[in-house]
């Protein structure tokens, strides 16, 4: 294991898949009523500089299950909100912590703070990458697939933070990838380029039903990302009524389908409620797995275990 979880693109197979196996552990020892306070006595810092339901509450929730503790950190109502520069919170918090979870807007203050950071840093979301996320997928898909390798993983939308992880995360533990946007809205070039280079079964489409066709699981995200409420009406424009998981792109997809979604969801934009509320299992899944994974990415990282 790296010694911090900035992005997917720094992990290999093994490495995923030891999270994988690790989260999967963690979630049989909290179901069956079994202690595992790997990181007693230990802290974890947490900056929210975008807000998050999912995010506070899978990590603090982890922490305590873990035997440790969680510090919540505002970005406006700590320095960095006040124009701290973000090595020296990473000094600072070195210092005091044990570990440091991220959630912001740029990929190049997480990684700034891994650099300056004596201890691990995980990034719980950037504009660039959803690491966490797309590994509780990952553990999701494979719950309900029992497998992960030749599966086929399509998603629909906005090329962004979700779109960038999806294909990476899916592409390193063989799943063939499929993914639909409009055009202008495609995922990062970086992304890209990987995927084009990486010996992978990779494809980049317009059509929303070349994408789903035969897909084991279905991923969509918002038309616009946090951040991006005043470009909502706009993008609106371009995705409604073909980027959007409904009936008719299941009918499309291999049958026992899976459907996938990081939340929150707008019904009847991205995805049809019917589509949303018939697979609302596996979301929720999927949803609680973000708790298992992360724990298990703190326990690696923080817990000596990596």
């Amino acid at each position: 294991m790296q010694k911090d979880l900035l992005k997917l693109l720094d992990l290999n197979k093994t490495d995923i898949v030891k999270i994988l196996d690790t989260a999967d552990q963690l979630k049989y020892n909290q179901k069956h009523g079994l202690t595992h306070h790997y990181l007693e006595g230990k802290t974890l810092a947490m900056i929210f500089e975008k807000n998050s339901t999912r995010t506070r509450v899978s990590f603090e929730v982890g922490m305590f299950q873990l035997g440790g503790h969680a510090l919540f950190l505002s970005g406006k109502e700590s320095q960095i909100g006040r124009g701290e520069p973000i090595e020296d919170t990473a000094r600072v918090l070195s210092r005091y912590c044990d570990g440091i979870m991220i959630r912001t807007f740029g990929q190049e203050e997480v990684e700034t703070l891994a650099k300056y950071s004596s201890i691990p840093v995980i990034n719980g979301l950037t504009d660039f990458a959803h690491p966490c996320q797309v590994l509780a997928d990952l553990m999701t898909i494979r719950e309900h697939k029992s497998r992960l390798e030749g599966l086929k993983l399509c998603y629909i939308g906005d090329g962004n933070n979700m779109a960038n992880s999806l294909i990476v995360g899916g592409l390193k533990v063989g799943m063939e990838v499929a993914v639909a946007c409009p055009e202008g809205y495609d995922p990062d070039p970086r992304v890209l380029d990987f995927a084009n280079s990486c010996g992978g079964k990779f494809t980049l489409c317009r059509d929303p039903k070349e994408a789903a066709a035969d897909a084991d699981a279905l991923f969509t995200d918002v038309w616009a990302s946090m951040g991006q409420e005043g470009e909502a009406q706009k993008r609106r424009a371009v995705f409604e009524g073909v980027y959007q998981i409904n009936e008719e792109l299941m009918k499309l997809a291999h049958p026992g389908a899976m459907v996938q979604h990081c939340l929150p969801a707008h019904r009847g934009e991205e995805i049809t409620a019917d589509v949303f509320e018939a697979h609302a299992n596996e979301i929720f899944d999927e949803a609680e797995n973000r708790l298992h994974a992360q724990k298990a990415v703190m326990h690696l990282l923080m817990g000596g275990a990596g």
